[in-house]
């Protein structure tokens, strides 16, 4: 119960930190986007120290790890291969063009509009 108690108070933290941006329209753009921070910052820490938080922040930084382990494409694979497909979709249209006008041909002729 203690921990569904912190879940709503850190969605309620999250929330004031946005109400705090809208409330304070008169103020200053970076004291209004402080109060965000400021909520985000303590509804994330609150989060935290539940298990679902746990959790959740676990899943997170393994992602990140499991992100750093990828191989990225260098500039000239990803070059090559966005030429590829765009050659791809240019052939591809022009055979869709060739099969449009033929079954329009072919409806044109069973209609009796044909030549």
């Amino acid at each position: 119960m203690v921990d569904k108690i912190k879940l709503v108070l850190s969605v309620l933290l999250v929330a004031a930190g946005v109400a705090g941006f809208y409330l304070l329209a008169d103020k200053a753009l970076v004291l209004r986007i402080l109060a965000v921070i400021a909520g985000v910052v303590a509804g994330a820490v609150l989060f935290r120290t539940i298990p679902v938080g746990q959790q959740a922040f676990s899943f997170f930084g393994n992602a990140v790890a499991e992100a750093k382990r990828v191989v990225w494409p260098t500039r000239k694979e990803t070059i090559q291969t966005t030429m590829i497909v765009f050659v791809l979709v240019v052939v591809i249209a022009a055979f869709l063009a060739v099969v449009d006008a033929g079954f329009s041909q072919m409806i044109q002729f069973v209609l009796g509009r044909g030549a």
